[in-house]
């Protein structure tokens, strides 16, 4: 099962893609864990991307793509692979496909978790952490049962990011929307878009994911 996970910030995709490499035994490949591993191994990659990130600079796309070609002929992904972060445009999307091609393993499914935009900045703004555990809770959604309270460890010490308020997070959405949700249009006319409402509960969320992805 070879897939492109598609969806906004806060859409869950994190939480589904771990389900989905458990059930398919495939890894998940995010961009940014390549491009770390490829630093720190000192790779041929690995030191280009570093000297562009070194300078300030965007890594390249051929660069990023190199990353993920060697990825893909590791053995844990010969049963398939989830690329999270990865195409973020259109251009991306179209090298991508070609890389693929090359190496005779075309994308399968583009999978879109899909949730309104209100619903997505309340996940985002409402966010609450314990300092003391690392419990997460949602002001709006699943507060803790009193006040600033942790139910997990009963510490005062729930905190709100400062990154996590409108305008930020607007900011990040309004990225999103003029530059990935474009992908939705782009896999929908290959024929490979799945759409999943990922409103709900995550197990209802996953079981409709499962059964999307069965059609293929």
């Amino acid at each position: 099962m070879r897939i492109v996970l598609l969806g906004a910030p806060g859409s869950g995709k994190g939480t589904q893609a771990q389900r989905l490499t458990k059930l398919y035994n495939i890894p998940q490949i995010s961009t940014g864990d390549l491009l770390r591993a490829a630093v720190a191994s000192g790779s041929e990659l690995g030191v280009r991307a570093k000297t562009a990130m070194d300078a300030g600079n965007l890594v390249s796309d051929d660069i990023v793509l190199g990353m993920i070609k060697e990825r893909i002929q590791e053995e844990d992904a010969q049963n398939g692979f989830i690329l999270d972060g990865f195409p973020r445009n259109l251009s991306q999307a179209a090298s991508l496909d070609a890389l693929l091609g090359e190496v005779d393993q075309p994308i399968q499914a583009g999978l879109l978790i899909d949730v309104d935009f209100e619903v997505l900045m309340k996940r985002l703004t409402g966010r609450l952490s314990c300092k003391s555990c690392g419990a997460v809770y949602n002001r709006y959604f699943s507060p803790p049962k009193q006040e600033n309270i942790c139910d997990a460890c009963g510490s005062e010490a729930l905190y709100h990011r400062a990154d996590d308020n409108e305008e930020t997070i607007g900011n990040r959405l309004s990225v999103y929307e003029e530059n990935t949700a474009p992908l939705i249009g782009y896999y929908e006319e290959k024929g490979l878009l799945k759409r999943v409402n990922g409103v709900g509960e995550m197990e209802d969320i996953f079981n409709a994911i499962k059964a999307e992805l069965a059609t293929i």
